[in-house]
């Protein structure tokens, strides 16, 4: 965020925030982020320091300070074909939009601007219920199905990576994927911090292709490489092959451009709904939003015209609510 994770979630938030949690579909995905130890290798990119707001990312978010070693070397993702997770597919709604995912190996294929997300929601939890971490070729989708596969590629050089998509986000209407930070530093956009790139899903049948090639020693058939362009429009997303349209479908004037206060994340709506209450009650004067993304619910005050409105707001709070808010650019 998905730049990004709303990366609402410090999951799902943002989620831009991080993302929400079902059951995870294996013991793998239950491990700790990799170690962020090493020394840089010298083939990756310096980048402004995560929080230093100089970066061609969000002020808080960032590369790691210790990338481990042989990133470049990194592989695709490991395809299999999972169970989809339960609650993570699910029509859902992010700053007043409602997001539909679109079914398991429909015909998809999206052009438009990307980003890459990292240091700020490294360790936490995705929409899939898994850890992310950042030094993994993952990414964070609004209506690919969780779990998933994905080529990106980028149009500006033709290089591609294949993705598992474990994540919701980015929810902002110029942006269509967040990748991880290895994503991006194959995809070669991590300085610019975004770059238009296109998406294509990886149906089950194409994956069980990929497997079999694997398992006889082969290289897994490829998708044609997109030859590198002058930034081309972004292609809309395509129909379901149900006929229901990916596309988010605005439902009001919720999620303006501008700066958010994420009050809080719940797992259940009484207690979103029950924190709304609470600052309603105690006259703090905010402009209250819930969402839902996955299982959990998030409230959100804003927006603000700025960061530093958004920080005197979040101080201005009462300190009895023991609240930590953080701010969010949409």
């Amino acid at each position: 965020m998905k730049k990004h994770a709303i990366r609402l979630l410090p999951l799902a938030a943002a989620a831009l925030l991080a993302a929400c949690g079902t059951t995870q579909t294996d013991s793998a995905s239950r491990k700790p982020p990799s170690p962020v130890t090493a020394k840089p290798p010298t083939s990756i990119p310096v980048l402004p320091a995560a929080g230093s707001g100089r970066g061609a990312y969000y002020q808080d978010d960032g590369p790691g300070a210790n990338p481990p070693a042989g990133l470049l070397d990194t592989p695709d993702a490991d395809v299999r074909n999972d169970p989809l997770a339960p609650y993570s597919n699910r029509p859902y709604v992010v700053f007043g939009k409602t997001y539909k995912p679109i079914p398991l190996g429909s015909d998809f294929k999206q052009r438009g601007p990307g980003t890459w997300y990292g240091k700020k929601f490294h360790g936490q939890r995705t929409s899939s219920g898994e850890i992310y971490d950042m030094y993994k070729m993952t990414a964070a989708h609004p209506t690919l199905p969780i779990p998933s596969y994905a080529r990106v590629t980028n149009i500006a050089n033709g290089k591609s990576v294949v993705v598992r998509i474990n994540d919701r986000g980015p929810f902002h209407s110029t942006r269509i994927i967040d990748v991880s930070y290895t994503a991006a530093l194959k995809l070669g956009l991590l300085v610019s911090g975004s770059s238009q790139l296109e998406v294509v899903h990886l149906a089950p049948a194409e994956i069980e292709r990929m497997i079999a090639a694997r398992k006889e020693g082969g290289s897994a058939p490829e998708t044609t490489a997109v030859a590198p362009q002058s930034m081309p429009k972004a292609a809309p997303m395509l129909a379901s092959s149900s006929g229901d349209e990916a596309k988010p479908v605005l439902l009001g004037g919720a999620g303006a451009p501008g700066f958010y206060l994420q009050l809080g994340s719940y797992a259940r709506e009484d207690g979103a709904d029950g924190l709304r209450k609470r600052l309603t009650a105690s006259d703090a004067g905010l402009k209250l939003d819930m969402e839902q993304a996955g299982k959990f619910y998030r409230l959100f005050a804003g927006p603000y015209a700025s960061r530093e409105e958004a920080l005197a707001a979040g101080k201005a709070l009462p300190s009895s609510l023991k609240l930590k808010p953080i701010v969010i650019e949409r």
